[in-house]
């Protein structure tokens, strides 16, 4: 098909993400991609600055992790998990159960961070239904955090400067913080944790978990907080007898220059989500983990079980792509280059700083970003960083990057160069 062709009928079928219908913004089509790069039909050749949301860690077209979907395509690529189980998902479960932090053993897989964050909901709500505590059912959530897009997980985002604000009215409302005021390399001062600290406390009879996203608030705002803020509600979740849930979904796997971000706090929550990078962007898969406290008294509750099965949760092709990409990250010195890309970023961002459109440049592990005093129109922006060769998708007034981790310096400095082109023609 042609360009024109493809883009004809997408705009007569394909309802895209956040876009109205038809869509308006115009779509790029892909013929093929390898590396970082991605080609479009009509011959521009884009280094992808956002590794497809957040997922493409090893880069396109791995050759060890096509090799894993082939290989696994000739055994079986789907079967049932209930009352059925394969090698794929026992490795891959034990070895999330091995990297992750201490006392998450347990492994719910399912198909996206959504349902991810949903599993991880239920999984709070129904522990304390086994326990006997039904008023337990409120979720306290950081302000400017983003969980997802189905009805539990829209919940817990920021209510009013989110994504869904349109549903506030008909979602179960939660209890909200305000954000962490505290950067991540500030100094700590535990008036950073009052306002938390009040909420806890006051509501802890009806409060079922905290659910955040540890160290870095992503499609939020990208904010990047103190490890002592997370240390500070693991003991105050402990204290008040209320779960822990992290939502690692955008921050596994090394994205911050820790494997997981609770690392940076060395903390384990009781229950965590993750996905994304889980298969090096191939396949969508997710999981939650969580430990024998929250598995045990699910399981001695009235219903006997754990109420929730995905019909594609434990996919053998997700699995094996997904144990492929997993040893590939860990086998190898991911944190090397994960401080390396952080090092490049802070250098070659800081003169966007100077730019008059610019309100704030800051960078935490393979995460840059360029916060803009206005939001920008996303078609005329994208258009002038294809002009420069890259594909960087901005949201709201954040320009960000989350490259692949086998990015090269140059491949660095062309997405660097690129959003200081385009920034600096920027009104302020």
């Amino acid at each position: 098909m042609t360009p024109e062709e493809i883009i004809a009928l997408d705009q007569a079928h394909v309802w895209h993400p956040y876009a109205a219908f038809p869509n308006p913004s115009p779509v790029y089509p892909v013929s093929h991609a390898e590396g970082v790069y991605l080609h479009l039909s009509d011959g521009h050749t884009l280094i992808d600055g956002t590794s497809s949301w957040w997922s493409v860690l090893h880069g396109y077209n791995h050759p060890e992790l096509n090799r894993a979907i082939e290989e696994q395509l000739h055994k079986v690529s789907h079967v049932m998990l209930g009352g059925i189980t394969h090698e794929p998902v026992v490795k891959l479960a034990k070895l999330l159960a091995d990297i992750t932090p201490e006392g998450l053993n347990k492994v719910f897989f399912s198909d996206s961070g959504s349902v991810a964050v949903e599993v991880a909901m239920k999984m709070a709500l129904q522990y304390w239904f086994s326990s006997g505590q039904h008023q337990k059912t409120r979720f306290l959530a950081l302000r400017a955090g983003y969980h997802g897009d189905t009805f539990a997980a829209m919940s817990v985002c920021d209510p009013f400067t989110g994504m869904h604000h349109l549903f506030t009215q008909t979602l179960q409302h939660q209890i909200f913080c305000e954000p962490p005021a505290c950067g991540f390399d500030e100094e700590w001062d535990e008036i950073h944790i009052a306002s938390f600290s009040q909420l806890i406390q006051r509501h802890r009879q009806k409060i079922a978990a905290v659910i955040l996203e540890p160290i870095a608030q992503n499609a939020g705002g990208m904010r990047f907080y103190s490890p002592h803020y997370l240390r500070r509600v693991r003991e105050l979740c402990d204290a008040h007898d209320i779960l822990l849930i992290a939502d690692e979904i955008a921050t596994g796997f090394g994205r911050t220059g820790k494997l997981f971000a609770c690392e940076h706090a060395g903390i384990s929550p009781d229950i965590m989500c993750v996905g994304k990078a889980l298969t090096g962007g191939y396949m969508g898969m997710a999981a939650t983990l969580c430990n024998d406290k929250v598995s045990d008294e699910i399981s001695r509750g009235d219903a006997g079980a754990f109420m929730h099965g995905p019909t594609f949760m434990g996919n053998p092709l997700a699995c094996s792509v997904a144990l492929a990409s997993t040893r590939l990250l860990i086998e190898g010195d991911w944190q090397k280059r994960v401080l390396h890309i952080e090092a490049f970023l802070k250098a070659e961002l800081e003169p966007c700083r100077e730019l008059p459109a610019v309100a704030d440049v800051r960078v935490l592990g393979a995460i840059g970003v360029v916060e803009l005093h206005n939001a920008i129109d996303i078609a005329s922006i994208q258009a002038a960083f294809i002009k420069q060769g890259i594909w960087v998708r901005p949201i709201g007034k954040l320009i960000y990057l989350m490259p692949p981790f086998i990015i090269s310096d140059a491949e660095l400095h062309q997405l660097t160069r690129g959003i200081y082109t385009v920034v600096s023609e920027l009104d302020s």
